[in-house]
């Protein structure tokens, strides 16, 4: 872990609003995207880069804003990995988008994203707030292997019910679905049977399989040398250097998401779960008038 004083926190892509408090991971999932040569790393992934000043940023970013918005989080770098436990920078960021009234949606695997409830459920009282959970594995033993430094996806699922107990509401992100891994029927049903229970939103999923670009496919074949031995070999021979690692199972499985899904009432189209996430509530937007 290093400590950087950044220029700037908010990123502005399409009206999104976006942040990384943190650079890296310490999570080890074995098919991490961020960890790809594109975004140019110049330090070790699991050497955490914390952008110490954070608040201070973020405070003068949004005192300056006159139109509020949603705030995101975890697109990057979960904000709930091991060194939140200490540095409490992913809480202070929330104090001040509770300070000045934004909305704000975060990206998780951890349960350590508990630990600011409270914070949470006063934003969604006061603006709106969005819980987003990834689940990929619902098998305790798998998941222990392919996202081995986090909590399994059955204590993920607790917490997207203590959120809803709040009222605070959730989505879910069910990718990646690796092949020849977690692409059965079982896992992708499990998944979705408790995305049912508990009342999820919306469930953002990019079809069934993986992505791999240069530096993350190092990584992911290595894991699957040590975890799944001669299975490097299989994807080398189906996929080649392909960007898109479809599952052989991707059309039945697809389909009976999309069934799930609009049997209870669950967004699923990715336009929709996004517009969703960026969507300020309208009160607010209306009050903001006031605002000039």
């Amino acid at each position: 872990m290093h400590f950087v004083d950044a220029k700037g926190i908010l990123i502005n892509s399409g009206g999104y609003k976006g942040m990384n408090i943190y650079r890296g991971c310490s999570h080890g999932c074995i098919y991490c995207d961020s960890r790809s040569k594109c975004y140019q790393f110049t330090h070790p992934f699991e050497d955490i880069e914390v952008k110490q000043n954070a608040p201070e940023l973020l405070d003068a970013a949004l005192r300056k804003k006159r139109k509020k918005c949603m705030i995101g989080t975890g697109s990057m770098s979960d904000p709930y990995m091991h060194c939140e436990e200490s540095l409490r920078l992913t809480r202070k960021c929330l104090e001040v988008i509770r300070k000045y009234g934004f909305g704000v949606t975060i990206i998780t695997k951890s349960d350590r994203i508990l630990q600011d409830i409270d914070l949470l459920d006063d934003i969604n009282k006061e603006a709106k707030a969005v819980v987003q959970m990834t689940l990929t594995t619902f098998d305790d033993r798998l998941c222990s292997i392919v996202e081995p430094n986090v909590c399994n996806t059955k204590r993920r699922i607790e917490v997207l019910e203590r959120m809803q107990e709040r009222g605070i509401p959730t989505m879910v992100w069910m990718t990646p679905i690796l092949p020849f891994i977690n692409d059965t029927e079982e896992n992708v049903r499990s998944i979705l049977d408790e995305c049912v229970r508990v009342g999820v939103k919306g469930i953002v999923c990019f079809g069934m399989g993986l992505t791999l670009r240069e530096g993350d496919r190092e990584y992911y074949y290595a894991a699957l040398d040590r975890h799944f031995p001669g299975l490097k070999k299989k994807y080398i021979e189906k996929y080649g250097n392909s960007y898109e690692l479809p599952s052989q199972n991707s059309e039945k499985l697809w389909k009976i998401f999309e069934e799930i899904c609009r049997r209870h009432g669950i967004m699923y189209k990715a336009d929709e779960c996004f517009e969703y996430l960026n969507e300020f509530p309208e009160k607010y937007k209306q009050m903001s008038i006031f605002d000039i």
